[in-house]
């Protein structure tokens, strides 16, 4: 089986993009860049590129499913309104073809990189050098696609691990709602 993940960092400046190819279980990269958005001065200019670009990366790649960083609150409202424009933009241009989208928050992304919330853009990018195998000369000047590329290395993660609908409160929750199981392995 093999399906293709397209990562999205947004941003209002530089908004970057990751596309992975997993078949038979494996993560391989197949592009990571950014949208530059310096060089338009209306909003409104940005968002339409924003579309653009990322309805052509994705009528370039096909991607199944798009995994997107959701925005970090922070205390400059403007800012997070500008942010969430930019995301949503991506958004519309991944609903408008009919891919399903994913939102992960950034400690999220990071943990399931890196096993730590609070790791910084370098040390994402170096694991994700890691574990997917590309070379020093394969890394973009903005760390903005190397997040995007982290969104879609979560994602593929979290396909991978199926989700249990019970919940406990401890191990003794957890013997006490499954003492069949339990009685099976002191079995044993």
């Amino acid at each position: 089986m093999e399906k293709v993940i397209l990562g999205i960092d947004p941003g209002t400046n530089i908004m970057g993009y990751g596309v992975l190819k997993v078949k038979d279980g494996k993560a391989e990269m197949m592009t990571m860049g950014v949208i530059d958005l310096r060089k338009f001065g209306d909003a409104y200019l940005k968002l339409g590129h924003i579309f653009e670009r990322v309805t052509g990366i994705i009528d370039a790649y096909l991607p199944d499913e798009m995994a997107i960083e959701a925005p970090f609150f922070g205390k400059n409202v403007q800012s997070m309104l500008k942010l969430g424009r930019a995301q949503g933009t991506a958004i519309a241009a991944a609903i408008h073809h009919g891919v399903p989208i994913h939102e992960y928050a950034p400690l999220k992304i990071k943990m399931a990189i890196t096993g730590n919330g609070a790791a910084s853009k370098e040390q994402v990018a170096g694991m994700l050098q890691r574990l997917l195998k590309f070379d020093e000369d394969a890394m973009v000047k903005f760390m903005d696609a190397t997040d995007a590329l982290g969104a879609a290395y979560c994602h593929y993660m979290q396909m991978n691990r199926p989700e249990s609908q019970a919940h406990y409160r401890g191990w003794k929750d957890f013997v006490n709602k499954n003492q069949e199981k339990v009685s099976k392995l002191c079995k044993k």
